[in-house]
């Protein structure tokens, strides 16, 4: 027992900020993020046994921070939902500046699979290989969902450009 903390110790020291940038690329908000990885960190000293057996803990980390990243957004969509309903505002949010407004928008526009691609990739700084271990897919579907999310965010943002343009041969 007193050996599991160690190692647990171990792996939160040598994931931490990983992990962070994970959750931040995922909600976007580093405030949120952090959240995300708290209750990530919990739920890995609750079911430590789990994690330390994982073929790759970082993997069961990160799976972990992307299913509750998309639980607290889908908890917080509902809360917005049952204010509009209940006749409510909600409270005002400062506007973010135009550019982030469409590349935001252009990736929320990307099916889910390609847009966490993008966000692992770009902003978490994940290798194809992290990212497919994360998702639970093959690398082959990772550089898929890369390809045609920049496909995509190229058609949308036009002369924006803001992703290098590779080919998949690239990628890995």
């Amino acid at each position: 027992m007193e050996a599991d903390k160690g190692e647990l110790d171990e792996l939160f020291r040598d994931t931490y900020d990983r992990i962070l940038v994970s959750a931040f690329a995922l909600t976007g908000n580093m405030a949120e993020a952090e959240d995300v990885v708290q209750e990530t960190f919990i739920r890995a000293l609750v079911n430590r046994s789990k994690v330390l057996g994982a073929d790759s803990p970082e993997a069961w980390l990160r799976r972990v921070t992307r299913n509750v990243a998309i639980s607290r957004w889908r908890r917080v969509r509902h809360r917005a939902e049952l204010l509009v309903r209940s006749g409510l505002r909600p409270p005002d949010v400062p506007e973010p500046t135009p550019d982030r407004v469409v590349m935001l928008d252009a990736i929320r526009s990307l099916p889910r699979g390609q847009r966490e691609a993008i966000a692992l990739f770009y902003v978490a700084d994940l290798s194809v290989e992290e990212i497919a271990d994360t998702l639970g897919v093959s690398a082959g579907t990772v550089k898929s969902r890369l390809s045609r999310g920049r496909a995509a965010l190229a058609v949308r943002l036009g002369d924006l450009r803001p992703f290098p343009t590779a080919t998949v041969g690239e990628i890995a």
